[in-house]
């Protein structure tokens, strides 16, 4: 034993030193990704019944698995949505898995929890909504929006017993993220999308609801408008949508996983307004909020309406509701009962930074897609497809087709130079192939946009 515990010692002294290596590196290798059997034949059998060793387990994660992978904060990585952690936030996420702490109840992690609401209390104040309104910490936006719609089905449940029998229908947008539709798929839901060219207006809600049939309209128990589209950074028309949720008795849920970030940019923030008036919100910290994966969040207009549709109740449980337990549980609020304290490193990272740090970091994701639009507009051989919204950028180069984008993309990852992937526009003629940036890392540059560009040249 006392050999394993100087194994570890060294181990410890290994992963630290990885690891301030790591977050020290502000141009990280863009790895790219291996079949299984090539990685197979690379690192062998790792499970086996001795073990092969914490060294060696280690040096085959840094010389070939890690490699095989791409990090999510290299500052030309401009797909999907990336993130960029703060090196306070990777640290704390260490910190927070060495410390063993169930996150799920208050009796267990009382100190933990403080300190994680303490964000919560930050994020709430960033969407305006009413005192009261409060939140918890998710995986992430699929479980944050799952975890709303539960809520707002029981809650349209408990108005009108005969929904019990009914399947409910959510409305949103085509340009919704697709966890909606994956969610639906899990509280067997209908999901009504309305077509449109660009953000959901109050016009396009109001002439669908208009158009349904009474039996329809009465299955309608949610609307989810989104404020900051993945896909182009649009926001819905959230007041008009706030207005005739209010006056139809519906659940007006936002999703704001990646744009939430923006609600801290003074520049941008009037155009999130209504999402005050939201009775639910879901914003993602390891999106634009410099959190390390996984780390979403769920805010509640009435916590108290989460708190009936979630609470698990079962004679283990009993201790957690004695005096002296009392306080704030986090799994009465969202699916999960399970839970690491997730919004820790956030936590850290905006006691260590302040808030006012976060902001500039967010505004120069956004300078940086005026900046990128302004030098696709330069180039002779590149276009906007739209003008810049929040820190998305839709661009096509002029004569390409969608096999050129595809060939462009992977020879600008394998090179390990950029990973910029091709998305859809939808067009009056039909989708269009088209390139996209979207700007998460302040320390992506101008230079790094110059460089990617010239690249299609």
């Amino acid at each position: 034993m006392h050999n394993l515990d100087l194994d570890l010692v060294e181990m410890s002294l290994d992963v630290i030193k990885y690891a301030i290596s790591r977050i020290s590196d502000t141009d990280p290798q863009l790895g790219f990704p291996k079949k299984a059997e090539e990685l197979k034949a690379l690192v062998g059998e790792t499970i086996t019944p001795k073990g092969i060793g914490g060294e060696k387990a280690f040096a085959l994660f840094k010389d070939v698995l890690v490699k095989a992978s791409v990090p999510i904060d290299h500052p030309r990585h401009l797909a999907f949505v990336p993130a960029s952690p703060t090196r306070a936030a990777v640290l704390f996420d260490l910190v927070t898995s060495a410390t063993s702490v169930h996150g799920a109840f208050w009796l267990e992690g009382a100190g933990c929890i403080f300190a994680e609401n303490q964000a919560m209390e930050w994020l709430v104040s960033l969407t305006g909504m009413p005192a009261g309104a409060f939140g918890v910490f998710t995986s992430g936006g699929t479980e944050a929006n799952l975890s709303a719609m539960v809520t707002a089905r029981e809650h349209w449940r408990d108005r009108d017993e005969s929904n019990t029998r009914t399947r409910g229908i959510v409305m949103a947008s085509n340009g919704a993220h697709s966890s909606i539709k994956a969610m639906a798929k899990v509280i067997d839901a209908d999901v009504l999308l309305i077509e449109t060219e660009s953000r959901l207006e109050i016009s396009h809600l109001a002439d669908t609801l208009s158009r349904m049939s009474a039996g329809d309209r009465n299955r309608v128990f949610a609307v989810i408008a989104t404020a900051g589209t993945t896909n182009a950074g649009i926001i819905d028309d959230l007041a008009g949508i706030a207005a005739i949720c209010r006056s139809e008795d519906i659940w007006f849920h936002v999703d704001a996983a990646y744009g939430g970030g923006a609600l801290a940019a003074r520049s941008v923030r009037h155009l999130f307004n209504g999402i005050e008036r939201a009775d639910s919100v879901t914003i993602d910290p390891h999106k634009w909020l410099f959190s390390p994966y996984d780390c979403g969040a769920i805010i509640y207009r009435d916590p108290e309406l989460a708190k009936k549709a979630h609470a698990q109740e079962g004679s283990y449980l009993d201790i957690f509701s004695d005096e002296g337990a009392h306080g704030y549980n986090p799994s009465d609020y969202q699916i999960q009962l399970t839970r690491r304290v997730r919004g820790l490193p956030l936590w850290f990272s905006l006691a260590y930074h302040g808030t006012d740090r976060y902001e500039k970091a967010i505004e120069r994701g956004i300078e940086l897609a005026q900046i990128a639009g302004r030098l696709i507009t330069e180039a002779k051989h590149t276009e906007l497809v739209r003008e810049p919204s929040l820190s998305c950028v839709l661009f096509r180069r002029k004569g390409w087709q969608p096999e050129d984008y595809r060939a462009w993309t992977y020879k600008n990852h394998k090179s390990g130079f950029a990973l910029v992937a091709p998305t859809k526009w939808r067009n009056p003629e039909g989708p269009e192939t088209v390139s996209r940036f979207c700007f998460i890392n302040p320390d992506s540059t101008e230079k790094d946009i110059r460089d990617i560009l010239l690249t299609m040249a």
